[in-house]
């Protein structure tokens, strides 16, 4: 009833909306309808309520509510179905959760705040409440497990796809799965899967976007390594908007990558990456590698050369950019 009544306002935000259309489409009382009303702007909705007028739509909250996500996302799967929560431990492992209960394609898990925000390597993501886009997003394509890798660099393209679109900020990818802005990290992308021998039963995509959070607000430990749309851009933006945007370019891109494969998606993430022709240290928990970056490949693998001209091909591990990109 909740949504019907806010799918009413919004249909009408320029003019007021009867009580008696909202009883009569909702096929309530007065009472039930008021009892709405107060429920919506508990939740943050700014409405206004005038005798023989109405009631009418004023301001919306910044708040990743389903009904929100839904408005103008032109998904045909990806984000019709969402799990919300105003805070959880980890979005990949509420994710996971509903995976393993048969969540379908394309569901969507999304939270104002993480107080067990995970990235890379068991590291600690800072989510603060408000400050960004935690989300994660089930996938259940038609792979064998040996095929998945390509699902990082997809997603790193469709995110930043999405802040070109919102915020016009030009961000850069760097090898395996950060995002950058000024040479620091805005979005981390954290991909676990669930597979057999020749069947993938889901992959989480965890995604991580610093949106608004003001610089003086990162850990002391942090302000010098990341960074958010509003620190680089001078606004804030809508949360709503780039998560809609993201969702819309992750299933197009998606879909490109089962129809046609990874060449136009890859091409394009090269062009914004940071990582190739620079000398590089790539860090494993067996080693460290130095030398320079020559190639991604189809499936995500970095291609690094020694001054020795010795060739190593690392499919996960830490990057530290070295040198200038090599003219």
């Amino acid at each position: 009833m909740k949504d019907h009544l806010l799918k009413l306002l919004r249909e009408q935000s320029s003019a007021y909306v009867s009580s008696e259309q909202v009883c009569k489409s909702l096929k309530v009382s007065r009472a039930a309808v008021w009892k709405q009303i107060q429920a919506l702007r508990a939740a943050g909705y700014e409405i206004e309520a005038l005798p023989h007028y109405g009631y009418k739509l004023l301001a919306v909250p910044d708040r990743l509510y389903p009904a929100e996500i839904a408005w103008g996302l032109k998904t045909a799967v990806y984000g019709q179905n969402v799990h919300y929560f105003n805070r959880v431990e980890s979005t990949n492992v509420a994710a996971r959760d509903l995976a393993r209960r048969g969540a379908v394609d394309g569901t969507l898990v999304v939270a104002e705040e993480q107080t067990g925000g995970r990235g890379r390597l068991e590291r600690g993501w800072f989510s603060p409440a408000g400050g960004g886009i935690w989300c994660s997003l089930i996938l259940r394509p038609p792979l064998l497990p040996s095929e998945v890798a390509p699902v990082t660099l997809t997603c790193a393209v469709a995110v930043r796809r999405a802040i070109q679109q919102v915020a016009g900020l030009e961000v850069q990818i760097k090898w395996p799965n950060d995002l950058l802005l000024d040479g620091r990290k805005v979005c981390g992308i954290l991909t676990e899967m669930s597979a057999e021998m020749e069947k993938v039963n889901y992959i989480i995509i965890g995604m991580g976007l610093n949106v608004n959070i003001r610089t003086e607000q990162f850990p002391p430990e942090l302000r010098d390594a990341a960074t958010s749309l509003l620190a680089c851009g001078g606004r804030e933006y809508s949360r709503c908007r780039i998560l809609q945007r993201y969702l819309e370019q992750m299933e197009d891109l998606v879909a490109l990558w089962m129809t046609e494969g990874m060449e136009k998606i890859l091409a394009e993430w090269k062009q914004y990456c940071v990582t190739l022709g620079r000398q590089v240290v790539v860090s494993t928990v067996r080693e460290q590698f130095a030398g320079l970056a020559l190639d991604v490949g189809s499936q995500g693998e970095l291609i690094v050369e020694d001054r020795h001209g010795v060739r190593r091909t690392f499919w996960a591990g830490e990057v530290t950019l070295a040198g200038n990109r090599a003219v």
